[in-house]
């Protein structure tokens, strides 16, 4: 990464850190204290949005080691949340387990799930495996269907809100807070996975598989480690979404969404973590405002127009997205940054 003019780097350390000088850090501290005081000023309507965001961001940051990183298209990433979330709503609500311990079970089972249905990556690849994540989807919503006895089937079962100790996160703004901690944890640790020895065999898997293998990066492993990990992200995501809503449900986890979560790489900006960042919460922010317009629309024309908005702008914003900005919103960002690095000698042209 470029720095501005008369900032040096000394030694490795400070090559190889995330954040490299005292801007870094300070506009860190500044986000992270707007971002905590959010609950002081802002509605419950507005804290329910941002813990959604929250929840999108821990799943599209999954989805982004496995596609946008390591190249294994899935659009099966709703199925794998399913897993996570009905496992710890089970261990909850049936045998009593606190949420502590029932998260990182329910981000394990997760995690199988996706070693069992990435097996395929080592034989497909391209349109098929995508069939193949589609019928992950499926495999697992019909399973927690027809386990009824645990999972409650069509009608699903109440869950308890985590706590800890006598303090229970029963209010928006408690678990808005629970929401961004973890998510910025997620975060965190996806900037440093990919930074990792298997971060670098992932890129290398998704640009030239047979070039990976070549130059000795065993596809068998990294495929099924970006899988599980992918999958991990999901796991965690799903349990925060059912213990949110206080209810479990397959309706929870349409097959839809799945697609939107990879309309969110595009729009952010596929192999970018910040990217992720940005497609959540571009997308989660345009359906809000879709809600807002929906009503307004409807009074001015035909009511089957207004209810169709949603899906008629997510499709429209992803389309255009791939046309004009393939790259995503990360790469105009990263744009933005070079131009303000070399102004006012930016002669070159920064695309």
């Amino acid at each position: 990464m470029s720095l501005r003019s008369g900032t040096f780097h000394e030694n490795y350390a400070q090559d190889m850190a995330i954040l490299r000088t005292r801007l870094h850090w300070g506009m860190l501290f500044a986000f992270l204290i707007l971002l905590f005081t959010c609950p002081l000023f802002f509605s419950d309507r507005i804290l329910t949005i941002m813990t959604m965001i929250g929840i999108a961001i821990i799943s599209v940051h999954g989805l982004n080691i496995l596609t946008g990183y390591c190249g294994q298209i899935s659009i099966g990433h709703v199925g794998f949340m399913a897993v996570g979330a009905y496992v710890s709503a089970i261990l909850t609500a049936k045998f009593g387990w606190p949420f502590w311990a029932a998260l990182p079970c329910a981000a394990m089972a997760a995690g199988m799930a996706g070693l069992i249905f990435g097996l395929p990556s080592l034989k497909i690849k391209g349109f098929y495996l995508i069939m193949a994540t589609i019928a992950a989807h499926f495999i697992i919503i019909w399973l927690i269907l027809q386990f009824r006895d645990i999972t409650g089937g069509p009608d699903g079962f109440a869950v308890p809100k985590p706590k800890i100790g006598s303090f229970v996160f029963n209010s928006k703004a408690s678990y808005f807070y629970l929401v961004m901690i973890i998510a910025c944890l997620a975060t965190f640790m996806a900037v440093n996975i990919i930074r990792t020895r298997a971060g670098r065999a992932f890129v290398a898997i998704r640009d030239n598989d047979l070039a990976a293998e070549v130059m000795g990066i065993n596809l068998w492993i990294y495929k099924l480690q970006a899988f599980f990990i992918g999958c991990v992200y999901a796991g965690v995501a799903g349990a925060l979404l059912v213990h949110y809503y206080g209810f479990a449900s397959v309706d929870q986890f349409a097959f839809m969404d799945s697609v939107w979560y990879l309309g969110m790489l595009i729009v952010g900006g596929m192999g970018s973590t910040i990217g992720a960042v940005f497609g959540a919460v571009s997308l989660k922010l345009l359906d809000e405002l879709v809600t807002v317009v929906g009503p307004i629309l409807s009074a001015a024309v035909a009511a089957q127009a207004a209810a169709s908005l949603a899906l008629i702008t997510r499709g429209l914003v992803i389309m255009l997205f791939l046309i004009f900005e393939p790259r995503g919103l990360a790469h105009r960002w990263g744009m933005i940054k070079a131009y303000y690095r070399l102004w006012p000698f930016s002669h070159e042209e920064l695309e």
